[in-house]
């Protein structure tokens, strides 16, 4: 897909204003939905639909704890089948490694900081469906993500956060 389009600090501004919200989604993360979607949808419904017909089969269904939990855990797994697929047919997806402008800071850019005490941290900038603090996977619509938009190496930006402000200085910008 195009990289045209790349949503920086103004479009995800006025997106809030406006209904409904236009999500990105990084080409790795939308296959990993995908991958979920395709899970759910090939083994874990058709595993949970068999032992709901199993637990059927016994007969009173209002006392069959299997049965009930198994129809409540249909449900569950309907709702995300919903949710993903929802989420991947509005979502633009975006390849980092396709951005043009390598020298600023746009969705799906992988940043490393470095903090005012001298520590440096690594964050992709991704979507909100996305987010994995663990594995270095921020929101573009977080205070650090909407902070780093636009920045280039060797700016500084300052962050709110709950435990008190930083500034953090851009150390190098990649898109893999």
């Amino acid at each position: 897909m195009s990289q045209d389009v790349h949503p920086d600090k103004d479009d995800i501004e006025d997106d809030e204003e406006r209904a409904p919200f236009r999500r990105y989604l990084t080409r790795a993360g939308a296959e990993r939905m995908h991958r979920e979607l395709v899970h759910l949808l090939n083994e874990e419904r058709p595993k949970v639909t068999a032992e709901v017909s199993a637990a059927a089969a016994q007969g009173d269904r209002s006392e069959n704890a299997e049965y009930i939990y198994g129809k409540k855990r249909l449900r569950e797994i309907d709702r995300r089948l919903r949710f993903l697929q929802k989420r991947l047919d509005t979502a633009t997806i975006v390849t980092p490694a396709e951005q043009t402008d390598r020298e600023r800071i746009y969705f799906g850019a992988t940043v490393t900081l470095e903090d005012e005490d001298g520590g440096r941290t690594t964050y992709q900038i991704v979507g909100s469906d996305e987010i994995d603090a663990a594995g270095g996977r921020i929101s573009v619509e977080s205070p650090i993500g909407r902070a780093l938009l636009r920045k280039a190496v060797g700016d500084s930006v300052e962050v709110h956060r709950p435990r008190g402000d930083i500034e953090l200085t851009v150390v190098d910008i990649r898109y893999e």
